[in-house]
């Protein structure tokens, strides 16, 4: 929010606490660029960052923009309002403007077109690199430095960010941005109005890195102990699967790119009965695919992990933007019944530990894992602490070794146990066989239809989510336990929350949030005393049908009546102000 001149800021400067920078323009116009060198120079200022990206799902051409955000405070979601504006194109005004804040400045390039917006400075970027630097697509680089002319950036680190950002690309690449960030630099200097038009303090977050979840999903894996991924590309996912061929082979582990999900679900099914700890990630359309596999791994009782990217759908949807509408179909997945965990990590930090318990959990329970992660989650950039990984402890689970194997009497793949799991050997083990099976089977895996047989299978299998229930992630509280109204929610939807709570507080609302991070089964005994403390619950999240808050009617029905929905399906994220617009209009 804006509070005034810096010290030492130009006449007239704005200071903001918490600054939002939008960049809009056409597909390959460098505005994913754009906000990443941004990005990198509020963390050398010791900031929370948070950016967002808007893209077509198309290789290049259609409207690309990207909003980087700034605070000294912790952040985790987008600004309501743009306080600066770079536009390449007049489609990044047209959808920019309504954004823009009461004091928002507008910075775009005139080579191809003009505007009358007010507050608003015009510098033909492409013309002005397209001489010296032979090619107008560093214009991307040149509105970075008008940028930093405009925010009063020390121009020492302003230059160390694109030493740092091409120095890999080599001495001409970097030379040549070195010398497109000094024309914007001189184009806005030279310009009356532009310098020193806000001003932002530095902060004290210094420690904390650049990520993603989809990053911290693939480092969480190799570091819990998977050695073996096989997925397909798709939209929102396919950097867990890019990341890991860059982190795996380095510890002997394989990564496969299958021709399709059918595939890439089977061969991770191989892979983890040989004994390999082993994953898979998606997205809507590849989920369907991979929904008979998964049902086979859990009547087989092979651990796997599944990466779920949730974005619009259905069908192809929109395969770039926002959703949590997988919710539905992955609690009733696929045909019959058969245990799995959906886990929901709501951060970096989060999902990078919760990929090793979800590991670990597969592991000693022999089932399938759902990772449930949505688009905003997956490849939005967040400032986050360093993941720690001395706490990462790795769970096999009940496993016989070879020096255990000769002196058994007997062994069953499918054991009947107290606990649930039972003891595995990987194929291979000297002095043992076993057969597995996707069809119901007896404790040695063989083939039956006996129906006192299939009764106790089930029982085993489905027994599993009651017992596992202490083992889950458990959600997480925030806000005064004597509040009396309610937030739920998951994934992403955490940011703009927290963010709601301090403003109904600020207005005289204290609320309470659970954050869920287990999906299914249902936490009842987390839920129904959180439930039981409010007057009303609203369940937050990015569906047109309410889908989790479906299912927490359908697990607490004698909490129905305290359950709303604030929901939001447009393909954006939530902003904090429209949950907290919906919980003062619900109030009386």
């Amino acid at each position: 929010m804006p509070v005034g001149p810096a010290p030492g800021a130009g006449a007239g400067a704005i200071e903001l606490s918490d600054v939002s920078v939008m960049i809009g323009g056409q597909g390959g116009d460098g505005t994913l660029t754009v906000s990443d060198l941004l990005g990198r120079y509020f963390r050398k200022q010791g900031l929370y960052v948070y950016t967002s990206r808007n893209v077509l799902s198309r290789i290049r051409g259609g409207h690309a923009d990207a909003s980087v955000r700034a605070s000294r405070d912790p952040i985790a979601a987008v600004k309501a309002h743009v306080d600066c504006l770079v536009a390449f194109d007049q489609e990044a005004i047209d959808l920019g403007r309504p954004e823009l804040a009461p004091h928002g400045f507008v910075l775009y390039d005139s080579t191809a077109f003009r505007t009358e917006v007010p507050n608003s400075v015009g510098f033909p970027f492409a013309t002005l690199v397209g001489g010296p630097l032979g090619q107008p697509i560093f214009k991307n680089t040149a509105a970075y430095g008008a940028l930093s002319v405009v925010f009063g950036f020390d121009p020492g680190k302003t230059r160390e960010v694109i030493e740092e950002r091409f120095r890999r690309r080599g001495e001409a690449a970097l030379e040549k941005n070195l010398k497109a960030l000094e024309i914007g630099r001189q184009a806005a200097s030279d310009t009356a109005g532009v310098a020193h038009r806000f001003s932002l303090l530095g902060g004290e977050a210094h420690d904390l890195v650049l990520t993603t979840g989809n990053q911290a999903v693939a480092l969480g894996f190799v570091v819990g102990g998977g050695r073996f991924f096989a997925g397909y590309p798709i939209t929102p996912a396919t950097e867990i699967m890019e990341y890991l061929q860059r982190y795996l082979p380095p510890v002997d582990g394989v990564v496969r790119q299958a021709e399709d999900e059918l595939a890439a679900i089977n061969m991770v099914i191989g892979a983890s009965y040989a004994g390999a700890r082993a994953m898979t990630s998606t997205s809507g359309p590849g989920l369907s695919l991979m929904t008979e596999g998964i049902g086979h791994a859990g009547t087989a009782e092979v651990p796997v992990v599944v990466a779920d990217c949730q974005r619009v759908g259905p069908s192809t949807g929109e395969p770039t933007r926002h959703e949590q509408s997988d919710l539905a179909h992955l609690v009733n997945l696929g045909h019959g019944e058969y245990p799995r965990f959906i886990l929901a990590p709501s951060s970096p930090v989060d999902a990078f530990g919760i990929t090793v318990e979800a590991l670990n959990l597969a592991d000693r329970w022999r089932l399938p894992v759902i990772l449930l992660l949505d688009q905003a989650l997956c490849q939005n950039t967040i400032a986050s602490p360093r993941f720690d990984l001395g706490a990462v402890k790795i769970d096999r689970g009940q496993r016989i070794s070879a020096e255990e194997a000769p002196k058994l009497e007997q062994y069953k793949a499918y054991q009947v146990t107290e606990d649930g799991p039972s003891p595995f050997a990987p194929p291979g083990t000297p002095g043992l066989w076993s057969q597995v099976t996707g069809n119901e089977h007896d404790e040695w895996g063989h083939v039956s239809v006996n129906r006192a047989n299939r009764v106790r299978m089930m029982r085993k299998r489905m027994g599993k989510l009651a017992k596992a229930q202490p083992e889950l992630p458990p959600g997480r509280l925030f806000g005064p336990a004597t509040a009396k109204v309610g937030l739920v929610g998951y994934g992403s939807t955490s940011g703009p929350i927290l963010e709601a709570q301090t403003a109904l507080a600020s207005g005289g609302v204290p609320t309470r949030y659970y954050q869920a991070r287990t999906i299914f089964p249902v936490p009842v005994h987390e839920l129904d005393p959180f439930l039981a403390a409010v007057d009303v619950a609203y369940v937050v999240e990015h569906n047109y049908t309410g889908q989790y808050g479906r299912l927490l009617r359908e697990s607490l029905p004698w909490h129905h009546a305290k359950l709303r929905s604030i929901l939001k399906f447009d393909g954006d994220s939530f902003r904090a102000p429209e949950i907290v617009e919906r919980v003062r209009e619900a109030r009386p």
